[in-house]
């Protein structure tokens, strides 16, 4: 009995070691959109990564807000600008006037274990600085972005996670910051999503350096498609991109493709859906010239593309 009341004792210590580390550096951030029908307020979490006023939190928390007010430890409310968003990982960096405030040290979610102990710091449905802890019940998933891309690499977490939490810290029992909760499943108890720390760590140097996320830009729409048996037999490949819209003047339209294509390949590498193609469109290929592979009623013709850099018109959703 003693020895159980020890180990419960330890598992109390640890949390709350990472709550006196780390929830200083927590905040909580309201918005307000113009929108049609008047004003409309949003209510999330974010966590300071620097002392002289970075702060990172979620895109949806704060997409197209006009106003901005973050609220540090102590209760004291500050204005904040949008230093930059990525809606594809729904990730923004916010920046305030102060200098030397308690930050929080974003850790290696690498590292992350199954089964590990994690700490939620946020402020659901209004309720400031509340912390839940659960443990890291899998690695490795997938979830929709606003934007319809795919986030890969979600840790998900049975730590209570509610309204209002979006944006805040996802930690382990050192205190360091592991993962960005970001998303819910309604109706399901337990299930919760965050973005892993490397994630935020590379997608924050570049909102902070440029303010966006570069990526590479084709230029056309599509879908994934079904390739026939026969076809899929001879291709060595069972599915593809239709091309249903290609953008004019695009780096598509000047590689010659067409509404009606099925990409099979892109850059030496079979795409099979969508977001394979998403994959392959990182900063290291704009203004590279890549060999595309299409399905063609005449059979399988080569083309090649020149990616540009995305406008940041295609930035948001």
């Amino acid at each position: 009995m003693e020895d159980d009341l020890e180990l419960l004792d330890e598992y109390s210590r640890r949390v709350i070691r990472t709550v006196e580390a780390l929830g200083p550096a927590v905040v909580s951030i309201r918005s307000r959109l113009r929108a049609r029908g008047g004003i409309r307020e949003g209510a999330g979490s974010g966590v300071i990564i620097a002392p002289d006023g970075f702060i990172l939190t979620n895109s949806h928390v704060v997409h197209g807000a006009g106003e901005v007010a973050v609220g540090v430890a102590g209760g004291e409310a500050l204005d904040a600008a949008v230093v930059g968003e990525d809606p594809d990982t729904d990730l923004a960096v916010l920046g305030v006037s102060a200098r030397g405030l308690p930050s929080g040290q974003l850790g290696d979610s690498s590292r992350l274990k199954v089964g590990q102990v994690v700490v939620a710091i946020g402020n659901p449905l209004g309720l400031q600085a509340t912390v839940t802890a659960g443990v890291v019940s899998a690695l490795g998933r997938s979830l929709r972005s606003q934007t319809g891309r795919l986030m890969e690499n979600i840790i998900q977490t049975d730590a209570a996670l509610n309204p209002g939490n979006s944006g805040g810290p996802l930690a382990d029992t050192r205190g360091l910051v592991v993962g960005i909760n970001t998303a819910i499943i309604q109706y399901a108890q337990g299930i919760c999503f965050s973005i892993p720390a490397n994630t935020a760590k590379w997608v924050a140097g570049a909102l902070i350096k440029e303010g966006r996320v570069r990526r590479a830009y084709l230029g056309f729409g599509g879908h994934t498609v079904q390739l026939s048996g026969q076809v899929a037999a001879q291709l060595g490949q069972e599915r593809g991109v239709l091309v249903e819209v290609v953008a004019q003047g695009s780096p598509a339209a000047q590689g010659g493709l067409q509404e009606g294509d099925i990409i099979l390949g892109l850059g030496g590498s079979a795409t099979p859906d969508v977001d394979t193609v998403h994959r392959l469109l990182t900063a290291e290929v704009v203004g590279r010239r890549l060999p595309v592979r299409l399905l063609r009623l005449e059979g399988v013709v080569e083309a090649t593309v020149v990616p540009t850099d995305r406008p940041p018109e295609f930035s948001a959703p």
